[in-house]
């Protein structure tokens, strides 16, 4: 496939990705700018006249609104709509027309649209697989809403939503649940089932949101096709995804903050290195071009996070009135390579190296400043990879994860020292990735088991990633003898509720009985509580 671009050293000359490998290898690297040109131009889109509209009179066939509708990224003012017309949805282009599509949305106080507050137009364009993103404004803080999305004479589900308290407020409470790693295959989704019965002001889901491989043959239900690389793989298999309709009833309960792990794009990949060898760089960053267009469209994400090429700005903060800031980190992007190969390793001079990043110095000096603006009793770390620094082998031998912050040491360890330095209050980590739950205790040196505790970190299970997990207490009681930090451990499958209020933070560790059920029983395992002002969690 050929595009134009006008980047100088191109001259308005039809470039191919063959043109981008002889580039790379004349000038022994790939020209950013070049790249981004080429690349930018797989989402430019085009400027639309009203009279190319699919218009109220047009019929689209099928009901277009068959993945649902989302909301996400509230503050105390506004929050982000989002619904994507398939009306086949694992077909390409989500069986629509190569046209733009006039799109009616409305949010009212009631689910009768009795009262209802704000409404416009917006146009579906098929750059941006006809996905609708609607930054809608002018609500009062604190306050529950109702939204829906029209075509024609279709009506859209009606979602709920919510704006976020003042940010002079301190709120009676906030309550959210966080979770990550929902691969299709493992199992079905009745974590979402029992979430959607929890009184939630949000959802927090840390990634791994789908998965790129193949279709296998002994999970629970398939995946489409192969691995997926191209824009309309990454489309599709985020519709196989969406058209779960557990996901989409917890979806339509309440706005999401979302971030992603590495499954979105590749597996374990580290900027813009894969973690297997030989692949042609190019293409790698083509694909992840691909991945992160798809993801936008895909997710309730304000414009700001629109992706340029292969790079899209997804780390954010969410204030919940004064009593918490999330802040939502992307450990993928911009992290180095993992040293020691990525495998299991004892931590060595490659895992404490200062070169070594897990965020990339923007988004270090971004985290850091908004740590020292805050205002909040509490301060959350949404992200990925676990930051406890755990030994996973029994016995003298040690095994540490290298694609983990115990990877990144000297960063991570820095991280912890500037929390205690400038004795940020309250923080919490919420971490998801691993496919089991953990309660860990963080020192800036986790080594050091006579070290004041600087914050607590609480990892979530997968929602199905993995199949059923072992009910294993001897694992536990294993791993809790030869690692000081580590308070809490279990390998079933699950969810994390969280509820805080002024004085204390409580997190419930909700686990599925049986993931191959869609109707499975969940119960909450256990609970771990963290005192404002007393770094550490206890069982409560």
């Amino acid at each position: 496939m050929f595009f134009t671009t006008s980047s100088p050293q191109a001259d308005r000359k039809m470039l191919s990705a063959e043109d981008f490998r002889r580039h790379a290898r004349r000038s022994g690297g790939v020209d950013r700018r070049l790249f981004m040109a080429f690349v930018g131009s797989l989402t430019a889109a085009p400027l639309v006249r009203a009279a190319d509209l699919i218009g109220s009179r047009s019929p689209l066939g099928d009901n277009p609104f068959q993945l649902g509708v989302a909301s996400g990224d509230p503050d105390a003012s506004s929050v982000l709509l989002w619904t994507r017309l398939a009306p086949q949805p694992l077909k390409p282009a989500g069986g629509m027309k190569p046209e733009p599509v006039q799109v009616r949305w409305e949010i009212a106080e009631d689910d009768k649209f009795a009262k209802v507050v704000n409404k416009g137009r917006v146009t579906a364009t098929p750059q941006l697989g006809h996905s609708v993103h609607v930054a809608a404004d002018g609500l009062q803080p604190d306050r529950w809403y109702h939204y829906r999305f029209m075509v024609g004479d279709e009506v859209s589900p009606v979602g709920r939503t919510r704006t976020t308290p003042a940010a002079h407020v301190t709120p009676d409470r906030f309550k959210f649940a966080f979770a990550s790693c929902q691969h299709y295959e493992s199992g079905h989704y009745a974590a979402y089932r029992h979430m959607a019965e929890q009184d939630l002001d949000m959802v927090v889901h840390l990634g791994d949101y789908i998965y790129e491989g193949k279709a296998g043959n002994d999970g629970v239900r398939r995946h489409v096709g192969k691995e997926i690389e191209s824009l309309d793989d990454y489309r599709i298999r985020h519709a196989l995804y969406r058209s779960d309709p557990l996901l989409q009833a917890m979806h339509q309960q309440c706005p999401w903050m979302v971030t992603w792990d590495d499954h979105e794009f590749d597996n374990n990949y580290a900027g813009a290195i894969s973690e297997k060898h030989g692949v042609d760089p190019i293409e790698f960053l083509i694909r992840r071009a691909n991945s992160y267009q798809a993801y936008y469209e895909a997710m309730p994400l304000r414009r700001r996070s629109l992706p340029t090429g292969p790079d899209m700005r997804l780390y954010r903060k969410l204030s919940f009135g004064n009593l918490a800031d999330m802040l939502v980190l992307d450990t993928r992007q911009y992290r180095s390579d993992q040293p020691n190969d990525d495998r299991g390793h004892a931590i060595n001079d490659d895992c404490r190296s200062p070169d070594a990043t897990m965020l990339g110095q923007s988004q270090r000096q971004w985290l850091e400043s908004s740590l020292l603006q805050s205002q909040s009793t509490w301060n959350v770390l949404a992200q990925q990879v676990m930051m406890g620094t755990v030994d996973h082998q029994k016995g003298e031998k040690q095994e540490f994860a290298m694609d983990q912050w115990a990877g990144y040491l000297h960063e991570r360890n820095g991280l912890m020292s500037f929390l205690a330095e400038r004795r940020v209050p309250n923080p919490v980590v919420i971490t998801g990735d691993i496919h089991s739950n953990w309660v860990n205790d963080l020192r800036v040196d986790d080594f050091d088991a006579g070290a004041p505790v600087v914050a607590t970190e609480f990892v979530g299970t997968s929602i199905s990633s993995g199949g059923n997990g072992p009910k294993d207490s001897k694992a536990m009681e294993q791993l809790q003898r030869e690692n000081a930090c580590v308070k809490f451990h279990d390998r079933q499958r699950g969810y994390v509720a969280c509820e805080l209020n002024a004085d204390e933070w409580r997190s419930d560790y909700f686990v599925v009985d049986d993931v191959t059920q869609a109707d499975s029983k969940v119960e909450k395992l256990a609970t771990f509580a963290v005192a404002a002002g007393r770094p550490g969690a206890e069982r409560a």
